[in-house]
């Protein structure tokens, strides 16, 4: 007579697989990345037809960094530090008609950002986080708190109503809803020349 093998009994695998990923799924933790806090513009589609306007060079602060993490300002080779372009950023939104060659007026200024392929990720940041700075500076200056202060306020604008009115000082609300002096960067498409 031919003697059977047992068989292991499998009925309760299922129940102890589902168990197992239950626990897993319950137990690990997913990291969040943050990443940049940028508004991006509406996309085209949603733009209306006459939304091409033309924007007087003036108006235009101009930064460029290239593959090698080199900048030109306004066409110029730039070897100043990171806190004197944010000096350099602040005098052409604030110079409101001053001099030919820079704003208009606060609300006309903007300040635009071109970078390579081949730009580091530190770079871009360095210069972004500059030129936002300027800008922070000027609305906490104006609102007359630190700039500590005010990236609190501008984080959470909300919070209660001193912070409401320090970040409506600070940027300047008109009756009319806009504001005197908007943050206005431009982060153009980076060029295909570096690696």
């Amino acid at each position: 007579m031919a003697r059977s093998t047992p068989e292991i009994p499998n009925a309760s695998m299922a129940d102890i697989a589902f168990l197992l990923l239950t626990f897993f799924l319950m137990t690990t933790t997913v990291a969040s990345d943050k990443g940049l806090y940028i508004q991006l513009p509406p996309p085209p589609e949603a733009l209306p037809p006459d939304m091409n306007v033309e924007i007087p060079e003036r108006n235009l602060f101009k930064i460029q960094v290239n593959s090698f993490d080199k900048m030109l300002v306004e066409g110029e080779p730039y070897t100043g530090t990171l806190r004197e372009l944010t000096d350099q950023i602040k005098a052409f939104i604030l110079n409101d008609g001053a001099d030919p060659k820079s704003s208009e007026s606060p609300q006309k200024a903007i300040v635009s950002l071109k970078t390579d392929r081949g730009t580091s990720h530190k770079a871009f940041i360095d210069v972004l986080d500059a030129a936002q700075a300027a800008y922070y500076e000027i609305y906490a200056e104006r609102a007359g708190v630190t700039v500590e202060r005010w990236r609190e306020i501008s984080s959470n604008p909300n919070a209660d109503d001193l912070s409401r009115q320090l970040y409506d000082k600070g940027r300047g609300l008109l009756p009319n809803g806009q504001v005197e002096i908007p943050m206005a960067l431009s982060i153009a498409d980076p060029t295909k020349i570096g690696g």
